[in-house]
């Protein structure tokens, strides 16, 4: 039986893990929602300030999975975890800002070009979590739960232990994020179907 053990959303202004609101965004803090969110988590990891909206919003889902299920994701070998995204709107929330670096300054921005591809998010996930396995994101033109049943069955098939997939919709202030962890063997959780699929990508339905 393969299940979801961990799902967390982030929408414009809440962030939830299984459900549950873990923070809010306060709109008087002089930090973006993404940086109020990661100091939230006590971490240090100074290459998250360096990072796209796109990685960040990866990168923060998978963090408050790990942090609220110690052990989780590293009770696996490197190659055993594979990594299954998506989106609709490709890396467009950081292909314009790399335009409008061009176009203010006369010159683009290389820090901005590193990162005008989507699956750049897979490597920040991978370098920091040691995460050697299958990976693949995909542009779609609409969230797609039979997306990520079929390519995570797929990936369990051909030798994964464990899927961290998620949708990541980054565009222009839009926040829209669900990073969830799908296991095997595991009684506990969500079954891996299309419902709890389109249940662990809807954050506003937790409110």
């Amino acid at each position: 039986m393969r299940s979801i053990t961990a799902y967390c959303q982030i929408s414009e202004d809440a962030c939830y893990v299984n459900g549950d609101v873990v923070a809010q965004k306060n709109e008087e803090s002089p930090d973006s929602w993404f940086k109020q969110l990661y100091k939230d988590l006590a971490i240090e990891y100074p290459k998250f300030y360096k990072m796209d909206m796109l990685s960040q919003a990866g990168f923060l889902g998978s963090e408050f999975i790990k942090q609220t299920y110690p052990g989780l994701i590293s009770s696996y070998a490197e190659d055993e975890v594979a990594l299954l995204f998506a989106n609709s709107e490709s890396s467009a929330d950081t292909d314009i800002r790399f335009k409008e670096s061009y176009q203010d300054k006369g010159s683009p921005s290389p820090s901005l070009f590193v990162y005008t591809l989507p699956n750049i998010v897979l490597g920040e996930l991978a370098i920091r979590n040691k995460f050697y396995g299958e990976n693949m994101f995909a542009v779609l033109p609409k969230f797609a739960p039979d997306f990520f049943l079929q390519y995570g069955q797929i990936m369990f098939e051909t030798g994964s232990k464990a899927v961290l997939a998620g949708w990541l919709g980054i565009l222009e202030g839009k926040v829209e994020v669900s990073v969830f962890l799908i296991e095997q063997n595991k009684p506990d959780g969500l079954q891996f179907n299309k419902q709890n699929v389109i249940k662990c990508a809807s954050p506003d339905d937790q409110a």
